[in-house]
């Protein structure tokens, strides 16, 4: 298999197909705001994720519950005016389409429309096959996300590596198979033992993109606040931190203060 980078002025869907045929791997990362988005997307990363992981890190929920769709359309609206070469994804939160169908199509409209992302993402299996099936079907990219779904998490009551049992296991490569026959084109995998997220890579022709599941997929997906150490109390596995901006800021917000409070900020040549 090719590992030769092709370059993409605009990532799109067929861009996505494209690098896992190559051998290329995806890079993926979460932005809910303009200038975070502007920095990722001038990094490079092929994907950028506006999450319902915003109800955590923006809005200091416990759960991804709590986020509603008026709030992921103003963050997705945020996040697509800086991004000039990455695919945005955007979420659509928990309430908004599993219920019926026609709901799920209608919030999956409204994201399109109004925040001017390029493709939905939604968490589920066979439970939701008729609300992605509607959604495909008006012409909207949808993407899965299996294992670890966190708007199911009073389900599972836990956070715990998921599809460890061969039932579980065996029903997650069977969502994961639907997804693909349906038209979705990649799914997310979240906190599955890698070997099995190896597997279902393998047996699909569309993208998966992994997060604590492993290597063997066709790429990763981080919170960019975790990535940059912005968060310090958030500490799984399959957590790599770059850097440590929550010392680091809180040092420099520390030494403005002290500045402000001694006198010598500003300076003359800091002054009008």
């Amino acid at each position: 298999m090719s590992t030769a980078k092709k370059e993409y002025k605009r990532v799109t869907v067929k861009s996505l197909v494209e690098m896992k045929q190559n051998g290329e791997k995806i890079s993926m990362l979460t932005a809910y705001d303009y200038s975070m988005a502007k920095i990722v997307d001038s990094a490079s990363v092929d994907v950028i994720l506006v999450g319902d992981s915003a109800s955590n890190v923006m809005a200091g929920h416990e759960t991804t519950l709590p986020i509603t769709l008026d709030q992921m359309i103003y963050h997705a609206s945020s996040v697509v005016k800086a991004a000039k070469r990455a695919l945005v994804v955007v979420d659509i939160p928990f309430g908004s389409y599993q219920s019926d169908s026609k709901g799920a199509l209608r919030s999956a409209i409204r994201i399109m429309k109004e925040s001017g992302g390029h493709a939905v993402k939604v968490e589920g299996g066979l439970e939701i096959k008729d609300s992605v099936k509607r959604i495909i079907q008006a012409g909207i990219p949808v993407m899965g996300h299996l294992g670890l779904t966190p708007q199911s998490i009073y389900k599972f009551g836990t956070y715990t590596v998921r599809a460890k049992e061969e039932a579980e296991a065996k029903k997650l490569k069977e969502d994961a198979k639907m997804l693909e026959k349906i038209g979705c084109f990649g799914v997310v995998l979240e906190k599955i033992p890698a070997q099995l997220a190896k597997e279902v890579a393998e047996s699909l022709t569309i993208p998966v993109i992994g997060i604590g599941a492993g290597g063997g997929v066709d790429g990763q997906v981080l919170v960019v606040h975790d990535l940059l150490g912005m968060t310090h109390e958030f500490n799984p596995r399959f957590l790599r931190r770059y850097m440590n901006l929550y010392d680091e800021m809180g040092a420099a917000i520390g030494n403005y203060v002290g500045d402000v409070k001694s006198r010598s900020f500003p300076s003359e040549d800091e002054s009008y």
